[in-house]
């Protein structure tokens, strides 16, 4: 089985340039930076590490779900969880980690100030227990 992911060292990430761009289903408010690694959804096999940042008043408007695990870092921050009814929505800042397994319906997501996520997304082993 080849690697899931190639082998890099330390080196600089482009924050402003060259590399961004809209994942298919999102507004253009936000972007992803694929860092290593890459996810085939159709095969279900794979791994990516992702950057993914709303500009100011980003948002998404349905819920998510998918069939791979996800692991979610906010780096900097805000970012808010849930319906346009703000009782039902919870915000998050810097430092707050969520891990969800396939399946599990999240979002939809805003945020007010514009946010930095590190992104996971891997399929698990299917032969272990």
């Amino acid at each position: 089985m080849p690697s899931e992911k190639e082998h890099k060292e330390f080196h600089s990430v482009d924050m402003d340039g060259e590399g961004w761009h809209s994942p298919p289903g999102y507004p253009l408010e936000i972007e992803q930076k694929l860092l290593a690694g890459s996810l085939d959804e159709a095969h279900m096999t794979g791994s990516r590490t992702r950057l993914l940042r709303f500009k100011p008043g980003a948002y998404t408007t349905i819920a998510f779900v998918h069939d791979y695990w996800e692991e979610v870092y906010l780096i900097s921050g805000d970012l808010i969880v849930g319906g346009a009814d703000a009782q039902h929505q919870l915000s998050f800042f810097s430092h707050t980690y969520a891990c969800r397994p396939p399946g599990v319906y999240h979002g939809p997501f805003r945020s007010e100030t514009g946010c930095l996520l590190l992104e996971f997304h891997y399929y698990s082993d299917r032969s272990a227990p």
